[in-house]
């Protein structure tokens, strides 16, 4: 008796948030996030053990789709990178950092 075996493609568990950054599997897990763990050595399991709210099967899944667009992907982060860089530094313009840890100990001390 012969077994039939249906075949068919899975869902890709990202989705892009109003602001165009990439979730896992419904989670506020971000692409980056897995891609960063991934490339640093994390398998799979160590992943979604980091990150209880990720499926397994979820972050198996990201890492397939990372390593088969990898060029897309890295186009991805490094855009991500560079609006983070952006931000980073507006913020440290708007935000003078200047003698901030005195001005806490002063509050502290009142």
């Amino acid at each position: 008796m012969a077994t039939t075996l249906t075949i068919q493609p899975l869902p890709l568990p990202l989705t892009l948030n109003k602001d165009g950054v990439a979730r896992v599997g419904g989670t506020r897990v971000t692409l980056d996030t897995v891609v960063q763990a991934f490339a640093r050595g994390a398998t799979a399991e160590e992943i979604a053990q980091q990150y209880p709210s990720l499926a397994l099967s979820d972050v198996y899944a990201t890492i397939s789709y990372y390593l088969q667009n990898r060029d897309e992907v890295e186009t991805y982060l490094a855009k991500r990178a560079k609006y983070a860089e952006t931000v980073r530094l507006e913020n440290l313009k708007r935000f003078d950092q200047t003698g901030i840890r005195e001005r806490l100990l002063a509050r502290k001390n009142k």
